[in-house]
C-alpha cells in the first residue's frame, strides 16, 4: 500500500465508523422528537435534497474521471440506493422506505465494513464521494426507521426481494454484454470482501441470494412480531 492510499480499518476509515455512529445517533433522537410534528417533514425533506445534491456531485465526478463510457451508468445498488433513499424521505411512503430500509442497512452497510475502495485517502475527492454517499443513504435508513418510524412489513419485504432480483438479472445481462461489474456479479470485486468467503463465482452469488433472503426475512420478523403484539393488545 503506497503511502497516501486508502486502508482499510486503518486510521481514516475508524475516523468514518465514528462518524457514521454520532450522526446514526443524533438522526435518530432528532427523529423522535419531532416525529409526527411540520419539524419532522421538513428535516426529511432536507435530508432528502442534501442525497439528492450528493448523488447529482458524485455522478457529475464519475462521468468527469472515468474514461469507459459503459462505466458511468448508475447501475450498481449504491447508485441507485440514493434515489430511493431521497425519494423514501421526500415522500416516506412505504415501498422507497422499506427499499431504503433493506438496501441501505444490509447492502450498502458492506461498503461501511468492507469498503471497496482504492485511491487516495482523506481529504481527496474520491474518498469524499464515496463515503459522502454511502454515510448519506445508511443514515436515511436509520433515521426512517428509528427516527421516524417507518418499519418494514412483509408487504415491503417482497417487494423488495421483486425489485432486487429484476436489477439483478438486468445487472447480469447488461454485464455479459458491456464487460462490466455492475454489483460484482460477474466476477468478485478486487478488493477484500465479504464475497471472499462464500466461494467462487457463480457460487457466491447463489449464496448471497440465500443470505438476502434469510437476512432480510429477519430483519423483518421482529417488527411484524411487535405490530401483532400491539394490536392484541389494543383490542384486549
Amino acid at each position: 500500500m503506497a503511502d497516501g492510499e486508502f486502508s482499510a480499518y486503518g486510521l481514516s476509515h475508524w475516523l468514518v465508523l465514528a462518524v457514521f455512529a454520532a450522526g446514526a445517533a443524533a438522526l435518530v433522537l432528532a427523529g423522535r422528537r419531532q416525529r409526527g410534528t411540520p419539524a419532522e417533514r421538513r428535516l426529511s425533506r432536507a435530508f432528502a435534497v442534501a442525497v439528492v445534491a450528493a448523488v447529482l456531485v458524485v455522478q457529475t465526478y464519475s462521468v468527469i474521471t472515468v474514461r469507459e463510457v459503459v462505466n458511468w451508468i448508475p447501475l450498481h445498488l449504491s447508485d441507485l440506493a440514493g434515489p430511493v433513499a431521497a425519494y423514501a424521505l421526500w415522500t416516506r411512503r412505504p415501498w422507497p422506505c422499506a427499499l431504503t430500509y433493506f438496501w441501505c442497512l444490509t447492502l450498502s452497510t458492506q461498503a461501511l465494513f468492507f469498503p471497496v475502495l482504492t485511491g487516495p485517502d482523506f481529504p481527496s475527492r474520491t474518498f469524499v464521494a464515496f463515503w459522502g454517499v454511502h454515510l448519506l443513504v445508511i443514515w436515511a435508513a436509520v433515521y426512517l426507521t428509528w427516527g421516524v418510524g417507518r418499519v418494514p412489513d412483509w408487504r415491503g419485504y417482497w417487494f423488495s426481494v421483486t425489485v432486487t432480483a429484476g436489477w439483478a438479472a438486468v445487472a447480469m445481462v447488461f454485464n455479459a454484454f458491456a464487460g462490466t461489474n455492475y454489483g460484482y456479479l460477474n466476477r468478485a470485486p478486487e478488493s477484500v470482501s465479504l464475497v471472499d468467503v462464500l466461494g467462487p463465482w457463480p457460487w457466491y452469488v447463489l449464496s448471497i441470494v440465500v443470505l438476502v433472503l434469510g437476512v432480510w426475512a429477519l430483519m423483518t420478523w421482529p417488527w411484524t412480531r411487535g405490530a401483532r403484539q400491539h394490536a392484541a393488545a389494543t383490542r384486549a
